[in-house]
């Protein structure tokens, strides 16, 4: 029997993840679950502008984007209804897509719900694309949320 326990949500604070969010909260109230709320500041601003060895980063210090982000998420959760739910939330610094699958395996999560933008082709080779990569790398099942008014692009 499948049961899910605890849920691990991922939000870049779009529009998109905040409706990915209603989902994650939906399905922990279903299933009685603790849900994980995290964002991951992404460790390549720091190569925006490096030139060679000596460059210093671009951009604040790490430990500022942390503690930015972590108000962010805070005043982000405080917008949704998240009563009566188990919530722990963390904020981590690294590639996305690493840190998602790493915070995953470490906490035991049965299942991870994430917003995804549902890029063209090419637009994902360029840009990439987190939800993607967690879906093809992930122990656990991933459902993927997209916005209803995004159309469907023909590959």
């Amino acid at each position: 029997m499948i049961q899910i326990k605890r849920i691990l949500y991922g939000t870049d604070f779009s529009e998109l993840s905040r409706y990915a969010l209603q989902y994650a909260a939906y399905l922990a109230r279903q299933c009685q679950a603790q849900l994980h709320c995290i964002h991951v500041v992404d460790d390549s601003y720091q190569y925006w502008v490096a030139f060679d060895l000596t460059t210093v980063p671009a951009g604040p210090p790490v430990e500022e984007l942390l503690s930015a982000a972590q108000k962010q998420l805070r005043t982000f959760l405080a917008k949704d209804d998240l009563q009566g739910l188990e919530v722990t939330t963390a904020v981590m610094h690294g590639k996305a897509f690493v840190e998602i699958i790493r915070y995953a395996r470490e906490n035991d999560i049965n299942l991870i719900v994430m917003g995804t933008h549902g890029r063209t082709a090419l637009r994902q080779v360029l840009m990439g694309n987190v939800a993607d990569k967690v879906v093809r790398k992930s122990l656990c099942p991933v459902l993927t949320i997209r916005h209803p008014d995004h159309p469907f692009e023909m590959p």
